[in-house]
């Protein structure tokens, strides 16, 4: 029997809402592992440790349902044995599937901490009423995240910081920036 996650950790759940993913990439699958079917998988989440509680995750476009019958991380990735994979070609045969979750298994998050596609498709406006367009894009940098808007003004990147996103509303829609100078 599997160990089942209680309350893997407090904070703020996803609300679904119209627009978002069925299903979440939490892994891909990079090649065999062994001769037993098992799988190695690059590790696409902030939260590894859930590949310790998997009891099933959903394979390609189609989100076919897997039993995982046992996993495990290691280092920079996980090993997962896949109901009906049971030999090393059969396992081959998933190489670069992604393996997801459905959207109500995500892990909570803190408060000020949100998904990629709760960002995607907000409104952003700055403190002084100006439409900036929608956000199309979220890059990852080094130091910040940045915010790709698209709109009137063409395309505006927003520093994902505190000083100048002052605040997200998902249940508007809508974002609120202070755009430093010389950034518009």
């Amino acid at each position: 029997m599997r160990k089942k996650l209680k309350s893997p950790r407090p904070g703020r759940k996803v609300q679904f809402k119209e627009g978002y993913p069925k299903f979440v990439a939490i892994g891909k699958i990079l090649e065999p592992w062994g001769d037993k079917g098992e799988v190695k998988v690059e590790i696409l989440t902030d939260f590894p440790e859930r590949f310790n509680s998997l009891e099933r995750v959903y394979i390609g476009q189609t989100a076919r349902p897997l039993k995982v019958e046992k996993s495990r991380v290691l280092e920079d990735y996980a090993v997962l044995k896949l109901e009906g994979y049971d030999n090393r070609t059969a396992a081959s045969a998933l190489r670069g599937q992604l393996l997801q979750i459905p959207l109500e298994e995500l892990m909570p998050l803190a408060e000020g901490e949100y998904y990629e596609f709760e960002i995607i498709g907000l409104e952003v406006w700055t403190e002084d009423g100006l439409y900036l367009g929608r956000v199309k894009e979220v890059i990852y940098t080094g130091a910040n995240d940045v915010y790709v808007a698209d709109g009137p003004k063409g395309e505006v990147l927003i520093p994902a910081l505190e000083d100048v996103v002052l605040k997200i509303d998902l249940g508007e829609g809508k974002m609120l920036v202070r755009l430093p100078e010389g950034l518009l």
